[in-house]
């Protein structure tokens, strides 16, 4: 066995007490837990039975820097990634100015290394085109090239199918993936509540679950034409999860994931006489209904939904602090994340094996990224977890900037006690 420079002792991994032994930033071994142990040089980190848990990918965040720092920055942002149990942070490009040259991108990486240079690790994701505006294709290999590890619209649908389907091909030239926010550009757009018996009682402007649907079928249609990798965001609704399964079975190459706020809360939330009208609920694609919730639990155990990904969204308070049609949408969501969707597991509601694949397994597949199953070689990313303390969502338990979470108030069960990143601390 190679040197080994960490021992974590007496960790719980599938029920059993094990010891990890860490090479290099690399896991050399995992094994029974001995009574006695020899560490030799190797520093030595008591789990005194916690949970073992591997690091957590997150596909799908907005980290606001440059541009809007007063919402969150990289250094914040990889914070709360920290403490949430993320070590590979992916982030859109939606900032000012928008991710769309190399220049924006080195800015972030830099950033990422400054403030945090054990990790979490940052991979951007490049703009899709110049400026979000969907008239001209950014200069995806210069992207690449900087770092991007995926390129994105982000929240501005890309009307043009043609202009759409050469930046997959563009895209596919430098092995990376489109991921897409399936809107079509006309119906309901980032009205943040779902069209139907609630927004009617609430009086609300709405978006309808076709909305979402609509664009999911062209992405479909385009990916079987072409034969090339499509990325789904944070998919929200049974149409569009009964879409993915039947283009699955066709073995078009799609992947999607959705996101925990869509498992945790539905549209029902809006109308509680408590949270009525609350605008940290506001979020786009909106709350659905509970039929489109189990559409989601079912897709993720059984693998029709490949991944999750938090949207991670914040932010500042008085600008959420407003009339619900004129408060921006999305919610925080890197600090609760782990807690909520570890708690579906406890209730029975999400396969064990589908919660790892969809925070792990899944997400670093798709984009290529360092991942640690707890095999030999496999980077030392993992965190100690004690799945029994409980916590109250309040803005002073919050690492991010962002503060904007319909479970504000709410007491969760988890949470993330010490980080490793290759081997080493980070929290």
């Amino acid at each position: 066995m190679a040197k080994i420079d960490l021992i974590v002792r007496r960790a719980k991994l599938d029920g059993k007490d094990v010891d990890v032994f860490v090479s290099r930033g690399k896991i050399a071994e995992v094994k029974p837990s001995a009574e006695s142990l020899e560490p030799g040089d190797a520093r030595v980190e008591e789990a005194y039975g916690l949970q073992l848990m591997p690091s957590m990918t997150d596909a799908h965040v907005h980290l606001r820097e440059p541009g809007f720092e007063y919402k969150e920055d990289v250094e914040s942002g990889l914070r709360a990634a920290a403490w949430g149990g993320f070590s590979n942070i992916m982030c859109m490009a939606n900032t000012k100015p928008v991710n769309d040259n190399d220049s924006v991108t080195e800015l972030m990486l830099d950033k990422a290394r400054k403030f945090w240079p054990k990790g979490p690790r940052l991979f951007p994701i490049g703009g899709l085109t110049k400026g979000l505006k969907g008239e001209e294709l950014a200069p995806m290999a210069e992207l690449a090239r900087a770092g991007c590890v995926a390129f994105s619209n982000d929240g501005v649908p890309v009307k043009s199918t043609e202009l759409f389907r050469r930046a997959m091909e563009y895209a596919s030239d430098w092995d990376r993936v489109v991921i897409d926010h399936c809107e079509d550009p006309y119906l309901g757009v980032a009205a943040g509540v779902n069209e139907g018996e609630v927004s009617s009682r609430l009086g609300l402007a709405a978006q309808p679950d076709v909305a979402e649907a609509l664009q999911v079928s062209r992405d479909i249609l385009l990916a079987e034409y072409l034969d090339m990798p499509l990325h789904l965001a944070h998919i929200s609704c049974r149409k569009s999860v009964d879409l993915i399964r039947f283009a699955k079975e066709r073995g078009v190459r799609i992947t999607a994931e959705t996101a925990p706020h869509y498992l945790v809360l539905t549209e029902d939330y809006l109308e509680d006489e408590a949270t009525e009208y609350d605008t940290n609920a506001k979020v786009n694609p909106p709350l659905r209904t509970k039929d489109d919730q189990q559409a989601l639990f079912d897709a993720l155990n059984d693998g029709t939904m490949d991944i999750f990904a938090t949207d991670h969204a914040p932010h500042a308070g008085y600008e959420k602090e407003t009339e619900f049609d004129l408060a921006p949408c999305g919610i925080s969501g890197l600090d609760t994340a782990l807690s909520t969707t570890w708690q579906l597991v406890a209730d029975g509601k999400l396969k064990k094996d589908a919660f790892y694949r969809a925070w792990t397994t899944g997400p670093c597949g798709i984009f290529n990224l360092p991942v640690n199953t707890f095999q030999p070689g496999d980077p030392a990313d993992f965190f100690l977890f004690d799945p029994e303390e409980e916590w109250t969502v309040v803005p002073e338990t919050l690492y991010s900037k962002g503060k904007n979470t319909p479970l504000l108030g709410r007491t969760l069960k988890g949470r993330v006690k010490t980080h490793f990143i290759q081997g080493k601390k980070i929290v």
